[in-house]
């Protein structure tokens, strides 16, 4: 996994004002991906502005992505292959609390 690639996403979602930004690295985790890029939006049509921006930078990468949750106003979850990228809504982001799941 390149940390470029990383940084170009973290970027790509700043500048779409995604909110809460959190990069977890989970290579020594033995997890399904090397990495997860966390981002909050704060409305449905916000959520799908950063989703649309994260698979850019990820197929720019040449990485395939493959998008679930498309529908969803809480969660959509962006795979990249050894990154991850879940774009939550506040309520979304909340009720799953990744970030504590994957820091034990």
């Amino acid at each position: 996994m390149s940390e470029n690639i990383i940084e170009d996403l973290r970027a790509a979602l700043e500048g779409k004002s995604g909110e809460d930004i959190l990069t977890l690295d989970l290579k020594d985790k033995g997890g399904l991906a090397d990495a997860f890029v966390i981002v909050t939006g704060n409305s449905e049509t916000h959520m799908r502005t950063l989703s649309e921006t994260a698979e850019e930078v990820l197929e720019r990468s040449g990485r395939k992505c493959r998008v679930e949750g498309e529908h969803s106003l809480n969660w959509r979850l962006l795979d990249g292959g050894d990154i991850v990228v879940h774009v939550f809504s506040h309520k979304g982001r909340e009720f799953y609390r990744l970030e504590r799941l994957w820091e034990e």
